[in-house]
């Protein structure tokens, strides 16, 4: 990171001795115990100069640490102890704080190992065992069961990244985790009424792409298809944070959190945060940007707002969220109607109709078959551009289809809501746009954000082969596998690592966004495995 000046570091410290003042008044939702506070609410002006100074490179790590002593004995000490003669603020933070350890610290992978065997080893060194309430662990929301992390600075459980972690877990046999895991994302939403962005206090404002009915999917192919009806509640309650207030949209009032109502009725979801102040985890990042961009305390507010809406999405962050095509100043994530999650939702939909009616209720099973079916028809209608020949978000705002080509346009295909013509047209720009010697680059725009091209991620690679092979376009399919097994080969060959993502344009090392390239890593070994595994 670069060195702060001195003003703006001033300013931002200026920002931070207001926040902190307002730190008791944020509003929780009531969901949310106050037992589950984050690290910036407790710590208030404390944690906003360890961020802001840039104690550590990344903001992250003290977003993570483990205090040693209660919160109000680490404050008042500071309070004391900052206008001490000397004082060493790193000093202050490793005297109270444990620092969090990388997953896979003093791994070495095995010379000459196959990936395959790579990948198998790794399962046991990124999971993490049953945590019980109480223990000493920071901001970690203790899990019940273990569960397998994505590796790197990501030292607990993805939401949307654990589907994908599934598929190689179900090919190595290790169902056990699958069910692990499963139950703990329940857990998850019987205790906040939802499925955090990832087990951290500081996620509790937000979601992630709604994978848990894939994940309930995926369990039952062990278990059978009864087990839809045991995590019946769950799915429910997942499905009703998600249209939270759709009973209340007007054409006056047309979005409230997460539903919105467009101007034919139709009701559609968007990615939304319940919170309004920079993310813990990316502190000083949101702060120097609301410095640099936000002229009032409503344009602050707003901009904190869709960071933490494009963090919810999983593309944090991506053009597709710009109203430039190229700049985070611009970013506006809650102005959208995005394609991936509206098919996903799709997928809660179906999926809640086959549980009711395997629980013997077939009204509610006709109800949300018929939701699924209108949600369908509306993603055709405001998704679909023809002469484009792809799928976009939808700006809801400005009334228009978004400018950017991004790898969300092949959720449609993965979950069977296109035509087949339509399918045809998504192959041509995939192949024409989209196609680079390391699979498939994210949007076509390069900007220097981790979501944008050059780079690829294991997740849309799976999307695009799956629902290329759904529509008879197994030729593109095999040709995008091929050359992304072959670059996770390749960069496996050379150092002996698993990675987050890819640089598919010049085959070398992947960059862009707020941190460096992660090793583990919990999606790419699930997708690599099972893309292997085919015969």
């Amino acid at each position: 990171m670069n060195p702060l000046t001195k003003p703006l570091l001033f300013a931002l410290l200026v920002f931070a001795n207001a926040f902190a003042a307002n730190a008791q008044q944020i509003t929780v939702r009531p969901t949310v115990a106050q037992k589950w506070a984050d690290p910036a609410e407790q710590f208030g002006r404390f944690f906003a100069d360890v961020q802001l100074k840039a104690v550590f490179p990344d903001s992250k790590t003290f977003a993570d640490c483990t205090p040693k002593a209660s919160v109000q004995t680490i404050v008042t000490a500071y309070e004391v102890a900052r206008t001490q003669p000397g004082f060493d603020l790193k000093a202050f933070v490793l005297q109270y704080f444990t620092l969090p350890v990388t997953p896979a610290s003093g791994y070495v992978s095995k010379t000459g190992q196959l990936a395959q065997e790579h990948i198998n080893e790794l399962w046991p060194v990124l999971t993490r065992p049953a945590e019980k309430e109480g223990q000493p662990i920071g901001s970690r929301i203790p899990l019940p069961k273990a569960y397998v992390v994505p590796g790197g600075r990501f030292s607990e459980i993805y939401y949307w990244d654990s589907y994908f972690t599934m598929l190689g877990l179900q090919k190595s046999g290790k169902t056990d985790l699958i069910q692990n895991m499963a139950d703990n994302f329940a857990y998850l939403v019987d205790t906040f009424g939802f499925i955090p962005n990832g087990s951290r206090t500081y996620y509790l404002g937000r979601s992630q792409p709604p994978f848990f009915s894939f994940i309930i999917n995926l369990l039952s192919e062990t278990n059978g298809r009864r087990t839809l009806v045991k995590y019946l509640p769950q799915l429910q309650k997942e499905y009703d944070f998600w249209m939270d207030g759709k009973a209340n949209l007007t054409a006056q009032n047309p979005a409230f959190r997460r539903v919105v109502r467009l101007s034919d009725g139709t009701i559609l979801n968007r990615y939304y945060d319940d919170r309004t102040t920079p993310r813990p985890e990316s502190y000083k990042e949101d702060a120097l940007l609301a410095q640099k961009v936000a002229k009032t305390q409503a344009e602050t507010e707003q901009l904190y707002r869709n960071l933490r809406a494009g963090a919810e999405s999983g593309w944090d962050y991506s053009s597709r969220w710009f109203r430039d095509g190229k700049t985070l100043a611009t970013i506006h994530t809650t102005d959208f109607v995005p394609v991936d999650l509206n098919c996903l939702l799709t997928n809660l939909e179906r999926t809640l109709s086959e549980g009711y009616r395997l629980k013997g209720d077939t009204k509610r099973s006709d109800q949300y078959l018929a939701l699924s079916r209108q949600r369908r028809d509306a993603v055709q209608k405001y998704c679909w551009d023809g002469p484009r020949n792809f799928f976009f978000d939808y700006d809801f705002v400005a009334k228009k289809s978004s400018a950017v080509y991004s790898l969300a346009g092949v959720v449609p295909l993965f979950m069977r809501m296109s035509t087949a013509q339509q399918a045809v047209g998504v192959a041509r720009t995939l192949e024409r746009q989209f196609l680079k010697p390391g699979g498939l680059i994210t949007t076509v725009n390069t900007t220097g954000e981790q979501w944008d091209a050059p780079n690829g991620w294991a997740p849309l690679q799976w999307m695009a082969i799956r629902g290329l092979r759904n529509y008879r376009q197994p030729k593109l399919a095999d040709l995008i596998k091929t050359r992304w097994v072959n670059e996770n080969l390749r960069v496996y060959k050379a150092t002996g690592k698993m990675v987050e993502k890819y640089d598919v344009v010049n085959t070398a090392a992947a960059k862009g966004g707020e941190y460096p390239n992660q090793d583990g890593f919990g999606w790419t070994n699930g997708v690599l495995l099972r893309l292997l595994s085919e015969k």
